[in-house]
């Protein structure tokens, strides 16, 4: 039988395990199968277990479980690394890797395959996509960032009206969400928003530059008409002539955050307003209780389509999910060269959904959940 290393890499979702249960469910009938632990540290440090029978049922049973049960995580996967870990697949005979991940993911996927020919060892290499930060190329959008902006319209959505009754003690939320150097999530976060008056009252995206200036003018003139003003900003955003804020760098990977603390101190200090920032922290990718039931459908969905490219014999390719145009939501599944997602780089969020908000929740829509309930508009009051 065809031996098969199956693994996660990256930062998890909350349908992540849910890809790998649709891969191993649809190959494990016809394969030996063999989990990598942590990505592409196993990979490199023979960290690798064949599948038996509780193996592969504890697996089973994460399907509607969020994280990455195999373990996933960031690590530096350096030329010599990667040449260490065909070697280790080699050793044991292992002709065929699947992965679950992002850019970085499909980037490796990418060299390894190409490490593998000029090491004469055949090699099929298969994507899977995820990523909250739905920065990856090559596919209309990726499983995990639905329930990401799931969360992220709901919790905004609540934050405000909290505001809303306290705006008589403070009167400015900044709300820090994922995403990188993209502002999908960011901008998902205004979806349940019912009128002019309810938060948020301003998305800041890393596509577009503001300034301090014009930012403390928005916050002051929103305070003035509403008594408040709830701010979402993407931990990628960057004021005009200002680099990213970062909280430090891990194994090379600048790792953002800060940007809500620092806005939040300009508008206590500029404005003498009462100001609190927050970030929106790991539930935006965890929650299980705002999964969107159409992203964890995709996200099997695509496990199983991987499968099906394994037993095709096609190497080098990530399952893509493309709309077609039949009316309504409908998608199909097909497949994008690696190297091509890899080369595109992060998929920023695109001039004509920044412009026009409706049509881009028109197109989150179907994929966010159409049960999601807006509150009743806010009312304009007199301000002291």
């Amino acid at each position: 039988m065809r031996k098969i290393a199956v693994g996660q890499a990256g930062g998890p979702t909350a349908v992540f395990n849910a890809s790998l249960v649709g891969l191993m469910e649809s190959l494990y009938e016809d394969a030996t199968l063999f989990t990598v632990t942590n990505g592409y540290q196993g990979l490199v440090q023979d960290d690798m277990e064949q599948v038996d029978g509780a193996l592969y049922e504890w697996v089973r049973r994460h399907r509607r479980v969020p994280g990455a049960c195999l373990g996933s995580g960031r690590y530096p996967f350096t030329p010599e690394r990667m040449a260490r870990a065909v070697a280790n697949l080699q050793k044991r005979d292992i002709h065929t890797l699947v992965l679950i991940g992002g850019n970085g993911t499909m980037a490796g996927l990418q060299r390894m395959s190409e490490i593998a020919r000029s090491m004469n060892y055949e090699l099929q290499v298969v994507g899977i996509p995820k990523t909250v930060d739905n920065d990856l190329a090559g596919t209309d959008h990726a499983p995990g960032f639905a329930s990401a902006a799931r969360y992220a319209a709901m919790s905004v959505r609540d934050i405000a009206k909290d505001l809303e009754a306290m705006r008589n003690f403070e009167q400015v939320r900044i709300i820090e969400t994922m995403g990188r150097n993209a502002g999908w999530l960011a901008l998902a976060s205004g979806y349940l928003k019912a009128s002019e008056l309810d938060g948020p009252h301003f998305i800041y995206l890393p596509e577009v530059k503001v300034s301090r200036e014009q930012f403390l003018t928005n916050v002051r003139d929103c305070v003035r008409e509403l008594g408040m003003a709830t701010v979402v900003v993407s931990e990628g955003f960057a004021f005009s002539g200002s680099n990213v804020v970062m909280r430090g760098v891990v194994h090379n990977r600048a790792v953002l955050g800060g940007i809500a603390a620092e806005m939040g101190r300009l508008v206590r200090d500029e404005l003498g307003l009462i100001a609190r920032w927050e970030n929106m922290g790991m539930n935006q990718r965890s929650c299980c209780a705002a999964v969107s039931a159409q992203d964890r459908l995709e996200a099997y969905e695509v496990g199983k389509k991987a499968a099906e490219y394994v037993r095709d014999g096609r190497s080098g390719v990530m399952v893509s999910i493309q709309r077609t145009e039949a009316i309504g939501y409908n998608y199909e599944l097909i497949d994008k060269p690696v190297e091509e997602v890899a080369q595109a780089g992060e998929r920023l969020l695109p001039h004509d959904f920044i412009e026009n908000r409706t049509k881009f929740y028109s197109w989150l829509e179907p994929i966010i959940g159409e049960d999601m309930v807006k509150y009743p508009p806010m009312r304009r009051v007199k301000q002291a």
